[in-house]
């Protein structure tokens, strides 16, 4: 088996991983239930998850399509160090403890300390600046993913909240205001893009929250949830919202909404992005000589993405009682095809037809399993598709059943094929 086999289909017989019925100790939150109960994490400790191979299909997709909205923005993909120079920090002032209290930071046995990356703004200053010196230099997009460290005392929302995790970044360097805010609107678009493809853009908002010291405002994108640690105030029909924390009466004037209009609503941040201006470019010297021959600083920007946040957000969104939900552009296998009885031969000869037609496909051949045991797993492992196979099924049929359905149908090989390409 090839990989681009491997990436097409998967027997259940030959997964390792096993589905459960009871709820994990200590996990709180849906999101986590839902994927270690259905074998796509492993709970190292708290705030602390491996992604077993179902999991890691679903995180995979996620990342080619950031990947592709980035690409399509005009981003340059690299891969910057995990560990980071204490001496690199300190030029930002953010090395001490003091100043930022969530560093995971070691010695090294010739001396010296090294620190876990919690962000990236230090490490893209401290690179560009060794590659920009003129105008025509910028402006430049680079951007990454990567594993960051934080050292959280919060962390009992599952994979919404990690001291380790998948993240995205990408930085704008620019030459002026103007061509920063071009760049800057053009990624908000982005970031639509991505979470209407992954199946939750109906329910995320552009919102405005605090800048800190980089700007007045900030941009998060909200996903509505009662699963959400955030407040945020939505105009519904005009599709914006207000963060909690800058909510005030001042904010609304600027931004002219009314505010009997704002509705409060609980929220998960799944992506943020900031205008930095020339707060990392000023300590690292990160200029550019302009067409006059003046020194100028680069203007930058700040846009980021967590995955296993944005995976467990549309698990908490789009789950029911029974399972996950997923959306084909996102499942690990748009279908979960079933045998049943002694219909086995059968199956096989169909999960070989759906696999040559380039349909991904999850085959549940375990034989030591009942009917309802296979069609619990299903539904909680959440593919797009069921596909049925069994006793009662006629000859040249199977049973077709979308996750997001209750009823089922049946239907021909030609019908099927048909309908998984759909």
């Amino acid at each position: 088996m090839g990989a681009e086999d491997f990436n097409k289909y998967m027997r259940l017989t030959k997964l390792f991983t096993k589905t459960r019925k009871e709820t994990p100790t200590g996990e709180t939150a849906k999101n986590a239930e839902l994927l270690l109960r259905a074998g796509f994490i492993f709970k190292e400790m708290a705030g602390v998850y491996s992604f077993l191979p179902l999991g890691l299909r679903v995180l995979k997709k996620i990342e080619g399509i950031i990947r592709d909205e980035m690409d399509k923005a005009g981003g340059l993909e690299m891969q910057t160090s995990v560990l980071q120079s204490k001496e690199v920090w300190e030029q930002s002032g953010r090395w001490s403890d003091e100043v930022v209290d969530n560093w995971f930071k070691s010695k090294l046995k010739t001396g010296g300390e090294v620190g876990l990356s919690f962000t990236n703004e230090e490490a893209y200053s401290n690179i560009l600046k060794q590659y920009i010196s003129s105008y025509k230099d910028l402006p430049v997009y680079p951007y990454d993913f990567k594993h960051i460290f934080r050292n959280e005392v919060r962390s009992k929302s599952g994979i919404l909240r990690g001291r380790e995790f998948y993240w995205k970044a990408l930085y704008s360097f620019s030459r002026t205001d103007a061509e920063h805010a071009e760049f800057y609107e053009r990624m908000k678009s982005s970031y639509q893009a991505i979470f209407r493809r992954v199946g939750i853009g109906h329910l995320t908002y552009m919102t405005f929250a605090s800048g800190g010291s980089f700007s007045k405002f900030s941009h998060e994108f909200q996903a509505i949830t009662s699963a959400g640690e955030d407040t945020i105030y939505l105009d519904e029909k005009l599709g914006i919202a207000i963060n909690k924390e800058v909510y005030t009466d001042e904010v609304i004037d600027e931004l002219k909404l009314d505010k009997n209009s704002l509705v409060e609503k609980k929220s998960i941040e799944v992506g943020n992005i900031f205008s930095l201006g020339t707060k990392f470019s000023v300590p690292f010297d990160l200029t550019y000589q302009d067409e006059g021959g003046q020194k100028q600083p680069v203007i930058m920007g700040s846009y980021g993405i967590g995955l296993g946040r944005l995976m467990g957000t549309v698990v908490e969104i789009l789950s029911d009682e029974n399972g996950m939900v997923w959306p084909r552009s996102i499942a690990p296998f748009t279908c979960h095809l079933i045998a049943l009885g002694e219909k086995l031969a059968q199956a096989d000869v169909l999960y070989e037809k759906l696999v040559q037609s380039g349909v991904e496909v999850l085959y549940d051949d375990r034989a030591d399993k009942t009917a309802g045991e296979k069609f619990a797993d299903a539904d909680l492992i959440g593919c797009p598709v069921r596909i049925t196979i069994g006793g009662k099924t006629p000859d040249g049929q199977v049973e077709f059943k979308p996750r997001s359905e209750k009823e089922s149908q049946l239907v021909d090989e030609a019908e099927l094929l048909e309908l998984t390409q759909e």
